[in-house]
């Protein structure tokens, strides 16, 4: 993408009227798996957004790398803000950025952060925001560190994939093991962190899931119906 697109370096007075689109990746440092690094969600949350939003004309803010992580703290590396604090976060981001924005949109990189955005981009609208959320995610992508986000970063960022520690994890379907994750995180459910499998991975299948991604973000934007928890559709 080009330089003019990244809010960061704009001057201020280049961004006196209201009619700016800012686009926040939103993200976590946490574990995933032997093989991938501590940044995965942030790197596939920015990656996305700088592809999508020269295509609407979007300004990129400069990422928010840390989420509400608590199910992965039973491993090393990961650092997790938690609900609450995101919330207070993401609230007076959007009160902030929306002083002088027409739009706010933040591209999520992490499930664990969906219940936050749905408490704070809600309440950000009920306060007459013009703020949405959408996730770069899938309805077949397997939950963490498995087939779809080892493929995004072996195509996003290869080197970043350790491919001689790659294993596979707990395949079960989330929703089966959903009650021991709460109650013990991830840990409970895989010793390596791993839910699915990376075994399948490839930066093919990792170039596909990127196109995808952000054609369905291009696509929500210009279509702009958030649902009642703020989600583009």
């Amino acid at each position: 993408m080009t330089s003019s697109g990244l809010l960061g370096i704009r001057l201020w007075t280049e961004l006196d009227e209201r009619h700016s689109t800012v686009v926040v990746p939103l993200g976590a440092i946490e574990q995933h798996g032997p093989h991938l690094p501590l940044d995965t969600d942030i790197r596939i949350a920015t990656a996305v957004a700088e592809a999508a939003a020269p295509r609407f004309g979007g300004l990129i803010a400069p990422g928010l790398s840390y989420g509400a992580s608590g199910e992965h703290e039973g491993f090393p590396g990961t650092i997790s803000l938690g609900h609450d604090a995101l919330t207070v976060l993401l609230l007076e981001y959007g009160r902030s950025a929306c002083r002088w924005a027409r739009r706010l949109l933040f591209v999520n990189g992490h499930g664990g952060n969906v219940r936050t955005l749905r408490a704070a981009v809600s309440k950000l609208r009920q306060e007459g925001r013009d703020v949405a959320w959408i996730a770069c995610a899938a309805p077949d992508y397997d939950a963490h560190a498995g087939h779809a986000e080892t493929s995004l970063l072996m195509h996003i960022a290869p080197l970043t994939v350790r491919t001689e520690n790659l294993k596979p994890g707990n395949t079960t379907p989330v929703a089966q093991l959903m009650k021991t994750m709460v109650l013990g995180g991830v840990g409970a459910v895989s010793a390596n962190g791993v839910l699915g499998d990376p075994m399948t991975a490839s930066a093919a299948a990792g170039r596909e899931m990127f196109e995808s991604l952000t054609d369905d973000v291009v696509a929500a934007v210009q279509n702009w119906q958030p649902d009642v928890q703020g989600r583009l559709q």
